[in-house]
């Protein structure tokens, strides 16, 4: 027996998402469909996608970075390529084109490929080979694929695809959020936040809590910050969840400190952290 949300629990899903139930049709077409059906493969799809895109509210790749961002982030197309970051930085069609250049069935810099296959729906499809896969299982051209995946619909399909896929179900069946994370970002990175958003969900589906979430109190956040833990907190802050700690972050988190007793220094260390996501 299929399992069913209603939008109610959709929104608690997503807290930090006002418009939440905006997703709820798109949702209970596509999940049912690809077999995400129980608990726990649930709580698992809704944890890697909320943590992929924020709380699906941003569903395209930004690639905003500043000049140090590219240099720590995409180092290996940057500063030990020995490419100067600074004529790239906040822009991300220039980016795109660097770090997403010869790969994954791509053209050149120069063919604009990068941009044009970036990043998008709610688990990131990104590169040619990737985009020319999912239109052909849609019985699309790729540039039909491309503007499917920017509406709801297609963002959600495009993830339930990839999961399916990918076989992700079988991880989802036995809680394996770190071997589910590999497969999906190729590596750990974020894997504490999507643990927490899993067992959080699990909760609201009645399911049982299965694994700790890893500590994170050595998390630091500041101005020149980057990444999926940003995008985190500008959420949890109520913010564009750009990936980006600049000015208007370290704004939010001032007031935000200033209200909580905490010392407004801008900067979101452990302390700060831990008050915000509680």
């Amino acid at each position: 027996m299929s399992l069913s949300i209603t939008k109610d629990q959709l929104c608690s899903i997503l807290p930090h998402n006002k418009d939440a139930g905006s997703w709820y049709d798109s949702l209970q077409k596509f999940l049912p469909k690809y077999n995400i059906d129980t608990a726990l493969r649930v709580a698992a799809f809704y944890a890697q996608c909320a943590h992929e895109s924020g709380e699906f509210t941003t569903t395209s790749e930004n690639l905003n970075y500043s000049a140090d961002g590219l240099n720590k982030i995409f180092a290996k197309y940057f500063v030990n390529a020995g490419r100067d970051a600074g004529p790239y930085a906040r822009q991300p069609e220039k980016i795109a084109n660097v770090v997403y250049a010869n790969r994954m069935g791509n053209g050149d810099i120069a063919s604009g490929d990068g941009w044009k296959y970036r990043g998008r729906g709610l688990i990131q499809t990104t590169g040619h080979d990737n985009y020319s896969a999912f239109a052909k299982s849609m019985g699309m051209t790729i540039d039909q694929a491309i503007a499917y995946i920017e509406t709801k619909d297609g963002a959600v399909e495009s993830a339930c695809w990839f999961w399916t896929k990918n076989n992700l179900n079988n991880l989802a069946d036995t809680s394996n959020l770190t071997a589910m994370t590999k497969v999906i970002n190729g590596g750990n990175n974020g894997l504490s936040d999507r643990v927490e958003h899993y067992n959080r969900i699990l909760g609201i589906l009645n399911g049982k809590v299965v694994e700790t979430a890893p500590q994170t109190s050595s998390v630091t956040l500041k101005v020149g910050s980057t990444g999926q833990d940003v995008m985190r907190l500008q959420t949890a802050l109520g913010l564009k969840a750009d990936g980006n700690f600049g000015p208007a972050t370290k704004d939010a988190v001032m007031k935000f400190q200033l209200k909580n007793g905490l010392t407004a220094d801008g900067v979101a260390g452990p302390t700060t952290l831990s008050k915000i996501y509680k």
